[in-house]
């Protein structure tokens, strides 16, 4: 959360570890109040600083803000802020009744309620993205806060299709109008162009069902769009279209990208189940069970041939597995990602909503020259411990491109699954 400055006393913020992992910039997040880090949060993120994944960097990111601010005095009495704010470290000295001793949550909450003790007349705040955890320390009395700094409602303004009685929404990026029977191209301030019929995508494979997969298989295969966003309900056809767009444009004669490039996120993100090192086998192995729905839209447009089925059972073999067996397709975790330059890529990240704002930050700042990213995901269906709808990284990316001409956000409303499906997303 990022306070308003007033004339009274300045606020204390008291952080979670929740807080530190989403953004490890928060220390700088609340103007000239007062920030304190309790010893249990310290420990949460001693904890979490060890592995590869985006986790871990944010605890080791964390560490390296502190330690810089501990350069300049003694973080137990105070070091100022660049905000104009005051940091300080404080230990838990007393468990409050309802609280346990052996849960960090509970002695986070005793420590802030201790220093709303000792700072009577003083607006003392638990800033924390675990409701569990807010739940608790509004019980025992004290105000809590969500971080906020990074959320964003902005998406749903956007990405649906114009229809004539419609302005222009006002924004710069890639969006589309419906003007009689005729589908128009906007992008930038006053240029529009209207959109041809396309041959099917994937060699004939993929037909749009629907107007929406009609812009979205525009915008996937317009060289002049770099960054695309799909939002929408389960079965709307975001994955599948955008790996149909990604082979076509990789596998034709003269291609434009080197290679497709897939990544969707390993939830619960922060968990033990995050770390693929614990799960048995090799890197193919461990990752199946999360890319499976990625290897079923694969399926549907490269379909196994029937008199190798029998192999097929065996797991030797699948009608795809050409294009990965030359690296045509390559399906990585996104863990593997940092530190990479990738460019002349079409790279699809899929169920983006899991991931944070921070980690759409570093995937983006990861494309070359002549790379293409297509982010996929459902915003109502968040999966990764404290995120939300309005602060996951899908979200925060709509945000901040908005106005970028070679940007398009679409949300895909309709189901093309199946008619059972779309009944089933209406009725249950």
């Amino acid at each position: 959360m990022t306070p308003e400055k007033t004339s009274k006393s300045p606020k204390i913020f008291v952080l979670d570890t929740n807080v530190l992992l989403h953004d490890p910039d928060a220390l700088n997040s609340f103007g000239n109040n007062e920030v304190v880090i309790p010893l249990t949060v310290i420990r949460e993120l001693n904890k979490k600083r060890k592995g590869t994944d985006e986790i871990a960097f944010s605890a080791r990111e964390a560490f390296r803000k502190i330690r810089e601010l501990r350069r300049t005095g003694k973080i137990s009495e105070g070091v100022k802020l660049p905000g104009g704010g005051i940091l300080k470290t404080v230990a838990t000295t007393k468990v409050y009744k309802g609280l346990k001793e052996k849960e960090n949550d509970d002695l986070i909450i005793s420590s802030a309620l201790k220093i709303k003790e000792d700072n009577k007349g003083r607006e003392v705040i638990l800033v924390t993205k675990d409701e569990a955890a807010s739940i608790k320390a509004e019980t025992v009395g004290l105000q809590v806060q969500d971080y906020e700094k990074d959320k964003t409602s902005e998406f749903q303004k956007y990405g649906r299709v114009l229809t004539e009685g419609d302005n222009e929404n006002g924004i710069l990026s890639t969006r589309y109008i419906l003007k009689g029977e005729h589908l128009v191209r906007l992008f930038d301030k006053d240029h529009a162009q209207q959109i041809k019929e396309k041959e099917a995508l994937f060699f004939g494979s993929i037909n749009p069902r629907n107007i929406e997969q009609k812009c979205a298989m525009d915008a996937l295969t317009n060289p002049d769009v770099e960054v695309v966003a799909l939002t929408g309900n389960a079965g709307s056809g975001k994955t599948l279209l955008a790996l149909a767009a990604a082979l076509q444009q990789t596998t034709k004669r003269d291609p434009l990208f080197q290679q497709v490039l897939v990544a969707r996120p390993v939830v619960p993100m922060g968990g033990r189940d995050n770390d693929l090192g614990f799960l048995p086998g090799d890197i193919n192995e461990k990752l199946k069970p999360w890319m499976q729905p990625i290897f079923d839209n694969l399926e549907v447009l490269i379909k196994t041939p029937k008199e190798s089925k029998d192999r097929m059972a065996s797991g030797k073999y699948r009608g795809y597995q050409y294009l990965i067996d030359d690296e045509t397709l390559r399906i990585k975790p996104l863990a593997y990602i940092r530190g990479r330059s990738l460019p002349n890529r079409y790279f699809i990240i899929d169920e983006a909503q899991n991931l944070r704002p921070l980690d759409v930050k570093t995937i983006v700042t990861r494309c070359g020259d002549g790379t293409k990213i297509v982010f996929t995901g459902d915003l109502a269906q968040i999966d990764t411990p404290y995120l939300d709808r309005e602060s996951n990284g899908l979200a925060y990316l709509i945000s901040r491109y908005i106005n970028e001409p070679e940007f398009c956000y679409l949300h895909m409303g309709k189901s093309a699954r199946s008619p059972m499906a779309d009944k089933a997303a209406r009725l249950l």
